[in-house]
C-alpha cells in the first residue's frame, strides 16, 4: 500500500503506527498494494479551517475524510493493473484535538488516533454513518480491524 503520513503538527505520535494501521484498513478490505492514500496530521487552527472551508463548520474537529472516487464499501472496484493505481483519497487528523476527545471519554491517545485512522480511511473507501445501520456496519468494521492491532474501538 502507498500511504503517504504528513505530520505537520506538534504533538509526538508514532506515525509508523498510524501509517500501518492505514494499510493494514487497506489491505483487508481487499484493495491491491498500488492503492494510494494520504494521511495528513495537523493542528486545530487548520482543521478548523478545513472544518469550515469543505463542511460550513465552525471550528476544529477529529477527523475529515477527502475521498478522490466514490467507492462502495466492500467492493473493491476492478482496476487496470497496467493503468494508474487508485488514489483513494486524503485524510485530515487534528491530533490536539484528539488528545483532548480521549481525555474526555477516559481512553489513551493512541487509541483515539488509531480509530480517527481507521475511521477515515474507511470513510475514503465509501463507508459511513448516515444511517443506523451504515454506523452499525462502519463500526463493526472498526472494531474488527481495530482488534487485529490488539486495540479496541471505544
Amino acid at each position: 500500500m502507498s500511504v503517504f503520513l504528513a505530520n505537520e503538527q506538534s504533538l509526538e505520535l508514532d506515525t509508523a503506527e498510524l501509517r500501518g494501521l492505514a494499510e493494514l484498513v487497506l489491505a483487508d478490505e481487499g484493495y491491491p498494494p498500488s492503492t494510494e492514500v494520504t494521511i495528513l496530521l495537523v493542528e486545530d487552527e487548520e482543521m478548523a479551517g478545513y472544518n469550515q472551508r469543505f463542511l460550513d463548520h465552525a471550528g476544529p474537529t477529529d477527523v475529515l475524510a477527502f475521498p478522490v472516487e466514490s467507492l462502495i464499501p466492500g467492493l473493491v472496484p476492478d482496476l487496470d493493473d497496467r493503468g494508474p493505481p487508485l488514489m483513494a483519497g486524503d485524510v485530515v487528523i487534528a491530533p490536539g484535538y484528539v488528545s483532548r476527545q480521549a481525555e474526555r471519554l477516559g481512553v489513551s491517545v493512541e487509541d483515539e488516533m488509531v480509530l480517527m485512522v481507521a475511521h477515515g480511511v474507511l470513510h475514503l473507501l465509501g463507508y459511513d454513518h448516515e444511517g443506523e445501520d451504515d454506523a452499525e456496519l462502519m463500526e463493526r468494521r472498526e472494531r474488527e480491524l481495530l482488534a487485529k492491532t490488539g486495540r479496541e474501538r471505544r
